[in-house]
């Protein structure tokens, strides 16, 4: 899930757990470039799997890609801002690995596994939901959302029902979209937790740590499911190799680069439209690149579920 769609930093965020931008803040040039990172880079996530998928297990390729690029930030964290950085306690270290095996390996693991069997699209809209589960789960934890919330919860929940029809109707695997729907209770579940638990000071370095963390996860998950028998790395073709690739450098680096740098320099209000705009491109791409088809549940159940996303980040951008 480059949920958040999607890792750490594709998780659709608490949108009330972390502290706002000054109001009235004057964007610049460089905050909508990150935007537009966050916008494109994270829908197409969903596209790059579907294809990574094609020639590779799904617990084998998200290990890969996560553990790559968890070293690879580490280092640069490590290069950048000096070791010290890195330095996390005991606690601050077992808290970022229980949030990236959350986050990756339940949420974004899962997606990938659903991808097997699912359009991109389809997984897209599905993920489209965590923030209502969020807000679901503030409410179980004693806070009072707003009405607004409630409201987008209900019509979060109502487009899932719909985007169900494709696999209760056989147009698609009803497992597949099952998958997913318990990926977004994972996601949502790491998001929920991590403002809630000791985690190490740094963002960058907690991210490193959860992606290594969820990266062993995925691999032990690969191990158990036997996806290593008869896999033979150069039955893998170039173009999963590829996507694989850009998932790493512009997924898993780039875009939360830009992402954690949006949430010091740009109002949250903003940052978070990313919800609703990365199913968009996600669709659009599925339908341009792998000529998904796009039925009316897919499509009417994706717009419900926008709606309710743009509804509950309306009301938290006014609390």
């Amino acid at each position: 899930m480059t949920n958040p769609a999607t890792e750490p930093a594709s998780a659709a965020p608490d949108l009330a757990a972390r502290p706002a931008a000054p109001a009235r803040r004057r964007l610049s040039g460089a905050v909508w470039a990150a935007l537009v990172i966050v916008y494109v880079v994270w829908g197409s996530t969903y596209l790059g799997i579907r294809i990574v998928v094609e020639t590779m297990p799904p617990f084998v390729s998200a290990a890969i890609r996560f553990v790559v690029a968890g070293l690879v930030l580490g280092a640069l964290v490590a290069w950048r801002r000096g070791p010290a950085a890195l330095k996390v306690t005991g606690r601050q270290l077992a808290s970022a690995a229980v949030v990236g095996l959350l986050l990756l390996l339940g949420g974004n693991g899962l997606v990938v596994l659903a991808e097997t069997s699912i359009p991109s699209g389809l997984a897209a809209l599905l993920i489209a939901v965590v923030p209502a589960w969020v807000v679901v789960l503030r409410r179980a934890s004693g806070e009072r959302p707003g009405p607004g919330a409630y409201g987008g919860v209900a019509l979060g929940l109502a487009g899932l029902a719909v985007l169900t029809l494709p696999g209760l109707s056989g147009d698609v695997r009803i497992t597949g979209v099952l998958t997913v729907i318990a990926a977004t209770l994972m996601w949502s579940i790491g998001s929920f937790s991590s403002s809630r638990i000791p985690m190490p000071a740094d963002p960058f370095a907690t991210s490193a740590y959860e992606m290594v963390a969820g990266g062993i996860g995925c691999a032990l998950v690969a191990l158990g499911r036997g996806e290593h028998h008869g896999f033979v790395l150069g039955d893998v073709s170039a173009r999963s190799w590829t996507a694989l690739a850009y998932l790493i450098v512009f997924g898993s680096l780039l875009a939360f680069t830009a992402y954690a740098w949006l949430l010091h320099n740009a109002p949250l209000s903003l940052v978070a439209t990313y919800a609703y705009v990365n199913p968009v491109v996600a669709v659009l791409l599925g339908a341009l690149v792998l000529d998904e088809r796009l039925s009316w549940p897919i499509a009417v159940g994706g717009i419900v579920v926008v709606a309710g996303v743009c509804l509950i980040v309306s009301t938290e951008r006014r609390r």
